[in-house]
């Protein structure tokens, strides 16, 4: 099963907002036909009739694959136009957060094939990460075609179960929150330190991407570039001093922050 395969059966994609927009855009750039293509949504965007791809219109009956995008509180209305196809062929991935696999099981029938992905807000600029798990239906050759679909918007990594899709949540999933907050931190505390407003989040902004860039880039790790910038008795000794306190620094809010985060994500997923 390949993307041929997807070109000739149809790909449907059920809800096209930002998550879905970013995939379309990406497939549609690698070269999956446009005529391939049906989106289900109430509210396309202008961008999306432009595509050429078919709206809101009749389904092919079984499809290579169906990828649910919808917000998870819209699914009891957007699950029933798709119910048909299930128990069969048609493959289906969500990147709806918080639903389980059960769920569409129960949705869509036990003997679908079924693939949960969380992916996160980077797809958007082609920089997302996305986990992905599928059901004891879903073959090899259906998760190769997934983690090929999902790489059009950023890397694609495999669970062992789905248990970790939680930990996913509180760490990329929601992940870029907490980077973006810690951009606005850190332009405040430059204008603290009498900067322009301005300066300070274009200082703010360009060190966080430009340092997040440099530690995928780089052979060393994480731990070791920051030993890199790190002069005895020098500034940033005397920042981190402040920021690696195990007690009230990063660390123990960090984990904080990712333990809430993953948390909400089991308290959703049982209701």
């Amino acid at each position: 099963m390949d993307m041929r395969h997807v070109a000739e059966s149809g790909l449907v994609l059920l809800g096209c907002g930002k998550m879905g927009s970013a995939m379309l855009q990406g497939w549609l750039k690698d070269g999956l036909p446009n005529t391939s293509v049906w989106v289900i949504d109430p509210n396309p965007s202008d961008w999306l009739r432009s595509t050429g791809v078919h709206i809101n219109a009749d389904l092919p009956k079984s499809p290579a694959i169906v990828l649910i995008a919808v917000k998870p509180q819209m699914m009891g209305a957007a699950l029933p136009a798709i119910a048909a196809m299930g128990n069969g062929d048609t493959l289906f991935v969500s990147v709806a957060a918080g639903t389980p696999i059960a769920a569409y099981e129960a949705a869509l029938g036990a003997e679908s094939p079924i693939i949960r992905a969380m992916p996160n807000t980077p797809a958007a600029v082609g920089r997302g990460i996305t986990a992905i798990i599928g059901n004891s239906c879903a073959s090899d050759a259906q998760m190769d075609l997934a983690e090929a679909l999902l790489c059009a918007v950023g890397q694609v990594v495999r669970l062992q179960n789905e248990g970790q899709m939680d930990a996913v949540t509180g760490v990329s999933g929601s992940g870029p929150a907490y980077v973006f907050h810690m951009i606005e931190c850190l332009a405040k505390a430059g204008e603290a330190q009498g900067l322009p407003p301005e300066l300070a989040m274009q200082l703010a902004q360009a060190t966080v991407a430009g340092a997040g860039a440099l530690a995928e880039a780089a052979e060393e790790s994480p731990a070791q570039l920051r030993v890199n910038v790190t002069s005895p008795n020098g500034t940033t000794q005397a920042g981190l001093e402040v920021l690696m306190n195990e007690e009230s620094g990063l660390p123990p809010l960090m984990a904080k922050t990712v333990a809430a985060a993953s948390d909400r994500s089991r308290e959703l997923a049982n209701g």
